[in-house]
């Protein structure tokens, strides 16, 4: 088997956010030959073109944590029916300057939890399509879209209901496969 680094963004960074415990579930989930790391975003400032020339340290830490991995997990909130600002303004930074988009190829995955009955779908669908922009192939299937109950997720990232436990492996897998065709096809035309 081939070990494989799978970076992960959370758009959220509220210090109670349900999706960096969803997060912390795929860590603890994740297949045996798989390592998932956090790309972080919390410190990014605003994106400016005026930055074009000259990227911040923490720019360029986070477009290299991105082409450091076989592939990306976005684990997203749902706000006002769309993807979370700072999450924005961080594929914003990753897709500059231009020419040097960094999701260009990169396999990638969203899945979100919310409250409500449709998890994070509507914010779903609008990362889907600035990720289809950016020529990032995308996991299609399974759809992650997790209501969160109370409990479902602990601080550690231990899930509590099997069901939601078989759902995650199953999705980190499809990924995997998807992180895996990709790696082979580079491997074919180089």
């Amino acid at each position: 088997m081939t070990a494989r680094t799978i970076g992960y963004i959370v758009g959220s960074i509220s210090s109670t956010s349900i999706n960096r415990r969803l997060a912390r579930a795929l860590e603890r989930l994740a297949p045996e030959d798989v390592t998932l790391v956090e790309i972080p975003i919390r410190d990014l400032p605003h994106y400016s073109p005026d930055h074009d020339a000259d990227f911040p340290q923490v720019a360029r830490d986070f477009k290299q944590g991105i082409a450091d991995v076989d592939g990306v997990v976005i684990v997203t909130p749902e706000y006002s029916r769309s993807i979370p600002g700072v999450l924005k303004n961080a594929l914003d930074w990753s897709s500059r300057p231009y020419g040097q988009n960094s999701f260009n190829g990169k396999p990638t995955a969203v899945i979100g939890t919310s409250g409500g009955a449709i998890g994070t779908a509507l914010a779903q669908q609008h990362l889907k399509a600035v990720l289809s922009h950016f020529n990032a192939p995308t996991l299609g299937q399974p759809e992650g879209f997790i209501q969160s109950t109370p409990g479902l997720f602990t601080e550690e990232g231990e899930v509590t209901d099997e069901t939601t436990a078989a759902f995650l492996r199953g999705y980190l897998d499809a990924f995997t496969a998807l992180v895996d065709r990709y790696a082979e096809k580079a491997k074919v035309t180089v």
